[in-house]
């Protein structure tokens, strides 16, 4: 271990600790004054008067998202697609993952050379509606987990995971009488969970962000993600269906308002799961990414 730095060197450490501390103060400031908006009174958002720090503390913006029935569906049509999707996805993936790490299994490479090919070449979109709607899945959420079930990507890394795996262990476990599928949950998962953590913040993170398919694939609006609900009042600016919860004083301050509150609500649910898978990323990711 060298003690004794150059000045070069620590001037270079300095420079990139000084513009690390500045991207992440850049890339804070816009979610910080969405927050900062989202709890600010209608009048300070219209002047646009906010500076650091709201002029008075007010959950109006949150209480109109809350009891609007259109938001909440969405909500909780969006909550839905990311639980039973995100179990979905990982069920194939480990599932075929692990499959596909034993050499002995005799359809191993034709499976591999298919999944490969998919990343490279796609059915395109106008076969994929044809195929989703001949399925009957037309205004049905499985349209949003079933056709995604497993990203190419995820699974050969994952398949790596698996394969570099000590044989020995699962030679112990034969020997004491362990089906294939015990080996598969009582050894390959337990020794598995750091890549198993991360690609299931990967497509948790994707479930809850759907929004090309559910514009694609739901053509009734009872039917839309949050996405898509937050895109008709940021960028359209569409208040259809929340009258309800305003007077007619605030009509025209009602996008303005809303669009903060519904970001942050869209948004924080994701936030507040990664601080405890972070740590799995790194490990789990690059563990199935090499293989020895």
């Amino acid at each position: 271990m060298i003690r004794n730095r150059g000045v070069g060197s620590r001037i270079f450490d300095g420079a990139n600790y000084l513009s690390l501390f500045l991207v992440a103060v850049i890339t804070f400031i816009p979610f910080y004054y969405v927050i900062v908006a989202s709890l600010s009174p209608i009048k300070q958002v219209l002047t646009e008067s906010i500076i650091l720090w709201p002029e008075k503390f007010t959950l109006t913006s949150y209480h109109m998202i809350l009891t609007t029935p259109s938001f909440v569906r969405a909500l909780l049509f969006t909550i839905f697609i990311t639980v039973v999707g995100t179990a979905i996805n990982m069920l194939f993936t480990s599932t075929l993952g692990y499959s596909l790490s034993k050499k002995r299994f005799r359809a191993r490479r034709a499976i591999l050379m298919l999944i490969v090919f998919s990343m490279m070449f796609s059915g395109g979109l106008i076969p994929t509606y044809l195929v989703v709607k001949q399925l009957g899945m037309i205004n049905s959420l499985w349209a949003l987990m079933l056709p995604g079930a497993i990203s190419a990507f995820n699974l050969i890394v994952l398949k790596n995971f698996f394969a570099s795996l000590p044989q020995a262990l699962e030679d112990s476990a034969r020997i004491d009488g362990c089906s294939n599928f015990g080996i598969f949950m009582r050894i390959a998962l337990p020794l598995s969970l750091p890549a198993l953590a991360s690609f299931t913040l990967f497509y948790a993170v994707g479930n809850w962000n759907q929004f090309f398919a559910a514009i694609m694939y739901m053509n009734n609006s009872r039917y839309w993600t949050l996405q898509v609900v937050l895109r008709q009042l940021v960028i359209i600016g569409d208040s259809t269906g929340y009258g309800q919860v305003i007077d007619d004083a605030n009509k025209t301050a009602f996008p303005e308002t809303l669009k903060y509150a519904a970001i942050v609500v869209a948004t924080l649910p994701i936030l507040l799961v990664y601080p405890f898978l972070q740590k799995y990323f790194v490990k789990g990711v690059l563990m199935g990414s090499v293989k020895e």
